[in-house]
């Protein structure tokens, strides 16, 4: 498999839709899928027309962590290919697009990290999350404890950490790590009815809000928040079809 097989980029009516293409190998994060990942951001980024964008992986896994080569290259004091896995999930995490992981199946350490980069979470039955790193003799990296913490709160992060438990879709559902689970043959079409639902939303005003939420969560007060919300609104009341919208809902409404 050449590395531009590694990432399969669709994208269909402003949702794009990027398939983690490894399955022999349970779609691993080496450094090709990285630069794979990277590069479709860029580009889709810089496309008005996309609105939001659905992870996937082929196969029967989500992704099942890191290269084990980078890793002991790691440990052999060469700390390079690790921050490069490093580098794919973090460009996901740090994309201004609306973010939906379609977890069909193991999403393990770093791959668990690339589906809490995504904004959203949906689950299919054959789904599960194992950190798994002290399993391995490693501590966890790249933000996970972060993420994980701010999701699930530290009872359940420290359970899977710590003591290694281990979340199929189901029960990842009812910890607050995913927002659904659905039958495996459903969640490709559940997770891009999610995505299209941005579907006729200015970029602009999506990635701006996003931005919002981003910085709610950073532990700033309300009136700042409040301060950003009013700017931002303000702003958007420029946008050239918000009026009309304004106006079919107040005649909807009979105003």
């Amino acid at each position: 498999m050449s590395d531009s097989d590694l990432l399969d980029v669709t994208v269909d009516q402003g949702t794009a839709l990027l398939t983690l293409n490894d399955p022999g190998r349970r779609n691993i994060i080496s450094g090709a899928l990285v630069d794979r990942v990277c590069a479709a951001f860029d580009e889709l980024e810089a496309d008005p027309e996309v609105t939001a964008v659905v992870i996937t992986g082929a196969g029967s896994a989500f992704c099942a962590g890191a290269d084990l080569a980078d890793l002991l290259a790691a440990a052999d004091g060469d700390s390079a290919g690790v921050r490069r896995v490093y580098d794919g999930f973090l460009r996901v995490a740090r994309s201004p697009l609306p973010t939906v992981a379609a977890v069909n199946g193991p999403a393990v350490g770093a791959g668990f990290n690339l589906a809490l980069a995504c904004d959203v979470r949906i689950a299919g039955a054959s789904a599960w999350f194992d950190t798994r790193f002290l399993k391995i003799g490693l501590h966890p990296g790249g933000g996970h404890t972060w993420m994980l913490h701010r999701l699930v709160g530290p009872q359940t992060a420290a359970a899977l950490v710590l003591f290694g438990e281990r979340l199929d879709g189901a029960a990842a559902a009812a910890a607050g790590l995913v927002l659904r689970c659905v039958p495996d043959d459903e969640l490709l079409t559940a997770a891009l009815q999610l995505a299209g639902r941005t579907r006729g939303v200015d970029p602009e005003l999506l990635r701006r809000t996003k931005q919002t939420l981003r910085t709610a969560g950073d532990g700033r007060g309300h009136d700042d928040v409040l301060a950003d919300e009013t700017r931002e609104q303000l702003w958007s009341l420029g946008l050239p079809d918000t009026r009309e919208r304004l106006d079919a809902f107040r005649k909807e409404l009979g105003g």
